[in-house]
């Protein structure tokens, strides 16, 4: 199989990711609960992976770096956690739903408002745009660091520098984090969360929410923390305070091991991705029968349509008759699709890795040309 599904979750794990998964699995024990020395040894490595991820999103400290199963888990805890009644928040089109689903729930449950800003003509998110719609009352704004749809990755320092101080800056990293450089203080992000198993290269069930100190979520989940374990309430403290449970110790470790390969090559895996992008829309130019709605990008995102086959068919027949694994539909992303005028049908999309090359770009057009220019 050619697997171009890498925006979903990424096909390749490194080897140390691997192997650091296996390890952990052979020192099964839970980290930090309990007091011999099996469990404190997996609670320094647990620490270790929370520096290190504060270290490569500039952020405010291991204790402000919550686990998470997912980057939605992440959204929720920011979003649910900040938000009260009489807020208002805005978003642009290309969230995601792990955003403007927990916001549909608040505004049914709690009159929590949300904006949307409209995309450019040319299809990207204007920061003019996004602080013409802030209100007395906005509390926060939400901007995902690169479209899942289109590969765009919106500009985060110019938007924050046109929002007022006291507005929260949140940052859907799902896409971005791993392919891009994101700086939370340089970018005055308040809450980044992040999918470890996309760019991040480790395992699905590794997630994480960093947040500054402006920001202080209200647990959503209750229950053991190994601290406190006399009081009934969740700890007053983080992670602690939003940690309830059993933390996944090999998420953990793929997620630590895959923090290292990027810090080590996202640079080099970027100028792959953009190198990829930009060959396979080249390419589309020439095949009248396609149009394409991304631009060379450094998350490997491409997403285009066929005039007369619906991008879930074509998905079908790139997977039935090439072995080439794609993903048709709207993509959790039904705005981004308004926006563009592609929906409701939606678009092929195929997502690259920096571990692939041009060989897959070439598989990819093959199959495209024969299915029929």
């Amino acid at each position: 199989m050619i697997y171009l599904d890498n925006a979903a979750t990424g096909g390749f794990k490194p080897a140390s990711v691997q192997s650091a998964v296996l390890a952990s699995m052979r020192m099964c024990a839970n980290p930090g609960r309990s007091g011999h020395r099996l469990s404190l040894a997996l609670a320094e490595h647990v620490l270790a992976c929370r520096n290190l991820l504060s270290e490569l999103f500039d952020g405010y400290g291991y204790e402000r770096v919550v686990f998470t199963r997912s980057c939605t888990e992440a959204l929720n805890y920011a979003i649910l956690g900040t938000l009260k009644q009489g807020d208002h928040v805005v978003v642009t089109a290309f969230e995601h739903n792990s955003v403007i689903r927990p916001l549909e729930h608040l505004k049914k449950t709690a009159g929590v408002e949300y904006d949307v800003a409209p995309l450019s003509e040319n299809g990207k998110c204007s920061p003019e745009a996004i602080a013409a719609l802030v209100k007395e009352n906005t509390r926060a704004v939400c901007v995902t660091s690169a479209s899942n749809v289109t590969g765009e990755t919106p500009d985060l320092p110019a938007i924050r520098k046109l929002l007022p101080e006291r507005v929260l800056f949140f940052a859907d990293g799902a896409q971005g984090a791993g392919h891009v450089a994101i700086s939370m203080r340089k970018s005055g992000i308040d809450a980044l969360a992040l999918a470890g198993h996309k760019g991040l290269h480790a395992i699905q069930g590794a997630g994480a929410l960093l947040f500054s100190e402006r920001l202080s979520p209200e647990p959503v989940l209750f229950g053991g923390t190994g601290s406190e374990s006399f009081n009934p309430d969740m700890p007053a403290f983080y992670p602690d305070r939003l940690e309830s449970g059993t933390i996944s110790y090999p998420a953990v470790c793929s997620l630590f091991e895959g923090a290292l390969v990027v810090k080590s090559r996202r640079a080099e895996g970027a100028k792959e991705l953009l190198r990829m992008t930009a060959a396979l829309s080249s390419a589309l130019k020439a095949l009248p029968a396609y149009r394409a709605y991304f631009s060379p990008n450094p998350c490997g995102i491409a997403a285009f349509s066929h005039e007369r086959i619906p991008s879930e068919e074509l998905a079908g027949i790139l997977s039935e008759r090439f072995d080439i694994a794609v993903r048709g539909g709207l993509h959790c992303a039904p705005l981004a699709h308004k926006a563009l005028g592609t929906f409701p049908d939606g678009l092929v999309r195929a997502s690259f890795s920096p571990y692939q090359s041009m060989r897959e770009v070439n598989a990819l057009v093959g199959a495209l040309k024969k299915i029929g220019a």
